[in-house]
């Protein structure tokens, strides 16, 4: 009789995680890598919207993450998000956020995400950059709309780095924040939308045309179709994603960011 309990409850316990895993954690995350679960040759999107990434070159799960588990990437290694396909809702035009921890191997030009839109547009710049400090930028359809080019904060390498760009379109302004702290901010040079489409492909950790390449830790990789507040980027640079979204992450549910931060 209690083998046949046990037996139930775990049968229990599996759907229900599977259910989780299912459950997107909000309609505007558009992807999300904690990287605690990598499967074959793919890192496992935790959003619900099913973005895995597919691991190019040398990129591979190191224990010594943030939070957990970590993605370790050599020069020239990436994920490939196959941009072409990614469902036309999900591409952020209004507003776009890009958050990740990020402990760099040295100070050069590496990508963080790059998307290229089908004519051509180089969509999106987060970097950590080789002249010392970071880089945010966001355009609209070519030709020539950048919408803003923010470069400020000290880029460091061999340490931990929270690293988040915002833009919201109705605001009309960009933020680029390090540590928690904003470091630069732009006002929209144009009222154009974001190029709304990863036609030309979208990866973490590359450039499209395989410049950039970055080198080093990354943790708790996210992108968003809207400009996050900066309490909320706070919050999830200290509590992690779910402090923002209506259903807990599950990739980070074996240990919790409280006894994660005592590491």
């Amino acid at each position: 009789m209690k083998r046949y309990i046990m037996v139930v409850l775990c049968l229990m316990f599996v759907t229900y995680m599977s259910s989780l895993s299912a459950r997107v954690l909000d309609e505007d995350l558009v992807f999300y890598f904690d990287f605690e679960e990598f499967s074959g040759n793919t890192v496992v999107d935790q959003s619900g919207h099913g973005y895995d990434g597919t691991i190019n070159g040398d990129v591979t799960q190191a224990n010594a993450g943030k939070f957990g588990k970590a993605a370790h990437f050599v020069a020239g290694g990436y994920l490939d998000i196959d941009g072409a396909n990614v469902d036309p809702d999900h591409i952020p035009t209004e507003g776009m956020s890009i958050i990740a921890w990020i402990n760099v191997d040295s100070v050069t030009d590496m990508a963080l995400f790059n998307a290229r839109a089908t004519d051509g547009t180089w969509v999106v710049h987060p970097e950590a950059r080789g002249d010392g400090n970071f880089r945010w930028l966001n355009r609209g359809h070519n030709p020539g709309k950048t919408l803003f080019d923010i470069r400020a904060g000290k880029n460091t390498p061999k340490e931990w780095v929270h690293y988040a760009g915002t833009f919201s379109r109705e605001e009309a302004m960009a933020y680029l924040y390090i540590n928690g702290e904003k470091v630069g901010e732009e006002k929209a040079r144009l009222p154009d939308p974001i190029a709304g489409d990863w036609g030309q492909g979208a990866r973490v950790g590359k450039n499209i045309d395989n410049n950039r390449p970055f080198a080093g830790l990354m943790d708790d990789m996210q992108v968003w179709k809207r400009g996050l507040s900066h309490d909320e980027v706070k919050s999830v640079m200290e509590d992690g994603i779910s402090s923002i979204t209506a259903v807990e992450a599950v990739g980070k549910l074996a240990t919790t960011w409280g006894n994660l931060k005592t590491k």
